[in-house]
């Protein structure tokens, strides 16, 4: 379920167009009153409130914000502003274009996604930047991530439920030559991780576990860890459980030393609509502390308030 928290009865997208305009104007910007609006709305209300804002106004609203604030504060804004699949086509693109490609934020689109709704992504992106996104993800990343990115993205999989038993106990033996040989880049690993419906790799999984009492997971964590082999548990675990997933990635950024305000953006942002009330749940039971504490702990100011209103503090 989501968190984001709308306010009953909604007001008119011209009434908000109103408030931001407002913000906008004077000696500085009135970040409170941006947040109350921008952070209570949800996508559909959001493109209202930005036709509205441009067509009263004669000006784009994503470049009046960008004048207005600035740091991690003006990035979330301006990742929140978009619909969820024009935002993961946008993310998508500049995770690609970075100078090492960003490889989490690529398994994620193209891993928590239903084979339509990650369609859909790949649709915007082609019409976004004259490319697909296959063709960007092939001549950026290199080598193994190149095999392993390419494939996830390009697959349209089985979203059903059902599910072939004799196959799931093959490929889990396909996945333990692989493991035990330390073939990590195997074409074979790479074809069942990407081509295979959840269910179906569910149960290959726990065929995995059944026949050598360990996790998939865990069976490629006991050698010494490489970004490959890190970029494989992340597409398992997207695949396979996205909230223990996200809920880890919080934990991650948000109790050990150092900062990745990007990636805390990232999640909130994109599961804000969607999943982020369960995320929040089983954060507080592994961390022990509430998700609204951590987040008051590691960050500050405008973009601190922002993060919370979508958190649904």
């Amino acid at each position: 379920m989501a968190t984001l928290s709308i306010p009953n009865p909604v007001p008119s997208a011209i009434e908000d167009a109103e408030k931001l305009r407002k913000a906008f104007q004077g000696w500085g910007t009135d970040e409170k009153a941006m947040i109350a609006v921008l952070a209570h709305r949800d996508a559909a209300q959001r493109k209202q409130i930005k036709i509205a804002y441009e067509e009263q106004y004669k000006e784009k609203l994503l470049k009046r914000i960008e004048s207005e604030i600035s740091g991690h504060f003006e990035r979330a804004v301006y990742r929140w502003i978009f619909d969820p699949v024009e935002r993961q086509a946008i993310m998508a693109n500049i995770a690609i274009k970075n100078k090492v490609v960003d490889f989490p934020v690529i398994i994620e689109i193209a891993c928590i996604n239903s084979s339509n709704e990650l369609l859909a992504v790949k649709q915007v992106y082609q019409l976004l930047y004259k490319h697909s996104m296959e063709e960007d993800v092939a001549s950026h990343a290199t080598g193994d991530f190149r095999k392993l990115l390419f494939a996830l993205v390009g697959t349209y999989r089985y979203d059903g439920e059902e599910i072939n038993t004799e196959l799931a106990k093959t490929e889990a033996k396909i996945l333990n030559d692989a493991i035990t040989k330390g073939e990590y880049n195997s074409d074979e690993i790479i074809r069942i991780l990407s081509t295979r419906s959840k269910a179906q790799l569910q149960a290959t999984f726990n065929c995995y576990k059944d026949a050598h009492n360990l996790s998939i997971t865990k069976a490629l964590s006991t050698k010494t860890p490489n970004d490959f082999v890190i970029a494989l548990r992340s597409a398992i675990r997207c695949r396979t459980t996205p909230t223990k997933y996200f809920e880890k990635v919080l934990r991650n950024i948000l109790q050990k030393s150092g900062m990745d305000e990007d990636a805390l953006t990232r999640v909130i942002v994109m599961h804000a609509e969607k999943d982020l009330k369960e995320i929040k749940e089983l954060f507080q039971t592994r961390a022990n502390m509430t998700l609204e504490q951590a987040v008051a702990k590691k960050t500050s100011g405008d973009y601190e308030n922002f993060l919370l209103a979508l958190i649904g503090n």
